[in-house]
């Protein structure tokens, strides 16, 4: 689940000021303790001294080890229950001078040896929700939210189809029957609406997702060759390496050789990898015929499962 590098700088930060606001939060802890109990300021300074005060002790008498590390674990013991018996009675739990990590499975690292750790996965996930939904309006674009009634009951049997496949794929997705979708039709039926809802769903699973319109996707192509500049090899990366890659209307770019290249060596690097992709366009398959290559076009009406979307322009509707 390759996750993009700024939402993963993102979420580390995150995780850094997690772990720094609860230092903060333990020694406030402690701070209020040692005021209130001095006592138990100098039993944890006993106890931070107990081990090497003994084994120095030890090692200049020559005294036998075994009996060395019995006094200290003794003496180690007595101190932690006289510390755990005055929290008690100061109405503190045992462990509250405890420094406890948010996650006890990494210590607030982010990383399980080379896994990265749950918390972090979860972190990201919300950075990169954060980001697809500063494209697409996540909180209203969803499976619930997708109205069939603006339709006739005609439109409704072939929309319903197309909203249940969509929904099943994001639902299932990496195990579902079909890899890779594309939804055609006129503009305004509902395509973009439903790829922002399968954009919210795989993320939300924590599959890293990448949205943007073909425009953009062409142009930092474009950029990436004839400049090599790092932040667009970057880029260009991410919509090649993540989980899953939204590419939205397609058909709206000025199409040249360099489109024809790179539609191609996406489309076929996608394939090959086996990373899921789904494209909405305004084209109809003829239009994608006589627009683009024959192996592109081939790929596309071959390796994806075709969504025709049908209907008013739901936006003209709305809005009327």
């Amino acid at each position: 689940m390759p996750f993009e590098a700024k939402v993963i700088h993102a979420a580390t930060q995150r995780l850094r000021q997690r772990r720094e606001d609860n230092q903060q939060e333990y020694a406030r802890r402690r701070s209020e303790v040692y005021q209130r109990l001095p006592r138990i300021q100098t039993i944890d300074h006993q106890l931070r001294k107990t081990v090497t005060l003994a084994a120095t002790t030890a090692l200049k008498k020559g005294a036998d080890p075994a009996q060395a590390i019995a006094a200290i674990r003794d003496a180690n013991l007595a101190l932690q229950q006289e510390r755990a018996q005055l929290l008690q009675r100061n109405g503190y739990s045992p462990d509250y001078l405890l420094e406890k990590p948010v996650c006890p499975l990494c210590k607030d690292s982010g990383w399980v040896g080379a896994r990265m750790c749950d918390c972090l996965k979860s972190l990201c996930t919300e950075e990169q929700n954060l980001l697809l939904s500063s494209m697409l309006d996540l909180k209203d674009q969803s499976f619930e939210n997708f109205r069939l009634d603006y339709y006739s009951p005609t439109d409704q049997a072939i929309m319903g189809m197309v909203l249940n496949i969509c929904r099943n794929f994001a639902v299932e997705f990496g195990t579902y029957a079909y890899q890779n979708l594309m939804l055609f039709g006129p503009p305004g039926v509902g395509k973009t609406f439903l790829s922002a809802a399968i954009a919210r769903v795989v993320s939300e699973r924590g599959f890293s997702v990448v949205y943007d319109t073909a425009i953009q996707i062409f142009s930092q192509f474009e950029m990436e060759k004839f400049t090599h500049d790092p932040e667009s090899i970057k880029s260009t990366q991410r919509y090649l390496s993540c989980d899953l890659l939204i590419l939205d209307d397609l058909g709206s770019e000025f199409l040249s050789p360099m489109v024809q290249t790179t539609l191609y060596h996406l489309i076929n690097a996608r394939l090959v990898s086996n990373r899921c992709t789904v494209i909405s366009t305004n084209l109809t398959l003829t239009d994608i015929d006589t627009r683009y290559s024959r192996q592109s076009a081939s790929r596309l009406k071959g390796e994806y499962q075709l969504l025709r979307c049908v209907g008013p322009d739901i936006r003209q509707k709305k809005r009327r």
